[in-house]
């Protein structure tokens, strides 16, 4: 039995804030200035950091998780559709680098999509919601195609990731103290970031288990092959499958059974989709000079799935 939930909110911070360009929605404290003093330049402006006091932040944050809980509501009474409209609200009332929050909203847009059976847009907001997971905690197996890149273009960007001390440990957990800093405050710190990554490892378990969900209804050949994947992560991180409830994992377990038949099928359907098209346009290539390509014998390598070809000079025109 399919079984959907949503993630409550956590108004837990990062003990190390992180800076974000926010393009969409900057602070009053913000400024773009341009890289060249000439006005005819035409370089990119570059935009300096563009955090909201932490005031207006918890203020943001408040009334996004006001506009959330209406959008669970809706949930609940299966409007679909009208909860994700309001969860697109709660978005618009969060700060943009609060990678965490706008997961889970993204993760439940997802599920919303789900239940509406609107699959690659299910895929597109569990994919959002992985990277935004990403930037504050790699995990290089869960990220979408071409992600990998924080907002301000660096490569792996995370809040968990820096130079480690206690106030913001490195991923194995490894604390140096820092200086004036007392051992109590110390494991404080430590307790809220181990907390942090146990939220993230849930709402990471929860949007995979989407996305895979969402690419294996897709079909075809690459979307069975991505929903395979995903499942696979699950089953093998157990920091992932002891998160999910019994009865997803019983899904992962026999989608993994019964995914390699289809996906094999689909490559089987689409590679031979794919040879009828190259030797449509390969007889109109050839057509003038009196060949087609019924001149070149196409055999299969079972073993390989690869083809090789030769020439029949006296075949059928």
């Amino acid at each position: 039995m399919e079984v959907h939930y949503l993630e409550r909110m956590s108004f837990k911070s990062n003990s190390r804030s992180r800076t974000h360009p926010s393009p969409v929605r900057p602070s009053r404290h913000s400024a773009a200035v341009p890289e060249s003093d000439d006005p005819e330049s035409d370089s990119d402006e570059t935009f300096h950091d563009a955090r909201f006091p932490p005031n207006e932040e918890a203020s943001l944050l408040a009334a996004s998780n006001t506009t959330k809980a209406e959008a669970n509501t809706l949930f609940s009474q299966a409007r679909y559709s009208e909860a994700i409209s309001t969860y697109d609200r709660a978005l618009g009332s969060c700060p943009n680098y609060l990678d965490y929050e706008i997961a889970v909203l993204k993760s439940n847009i997802s599920a919303c999509h789900l239940k509406l059976e609107e699959w690659k847009e299910a895929v597109e907001a569990a994919n959002a919601a992985l990277d935004g997971l990403n930037r504050i905690d790699p995990s290089p197996n869960t990220a979408s195609e071409g992600a990998g890149n924080s907002r301000d273009g660096s490569k792996g960007g995370s809040s968990l990731s820096q130079e480690p001390t206690a106030s913001d440990p490195d991923i194995n957990g490894v604390v140096e103290l820092a200086e004036g800093e007392d051992d109590s405050a110390a494991l404080e710190k430590l307790a809220v970031s181990d907390a942090r990554r146990t939220d993230i490892s849930r709402i990471r378990a929860k949007a995979l288990m989407r996305r895979a969900r969402a690419r294996a209804s897709l079909s075809g050949w690459a979307n069975l092959a991505g929903a395979e994947e995903d499942y696979k992560i699950l089953a093998s991180d157990s920091r992932l499958s002891s998160i999910l409830p019994q009865s997803d994992m019983k899904v992962v377990r026999a989608s993994l059974r019964d995914l390699p038949p289809k996906i094999a099928a689909a490559k089987e359907k689409e590679m031979g989709e794919m040879m009828g098209k190259l030797k449509e346009l390969g007889n109109g290539i050839l057509k003038p000079f009196g060949l087609s390509t019924d001149n070149f014998k196409m055999v299969k390598d079972e073993t390989t799935g690869g083809y090789s070809m030769s020439f029949e000079q006296g075949a059928k025109k």
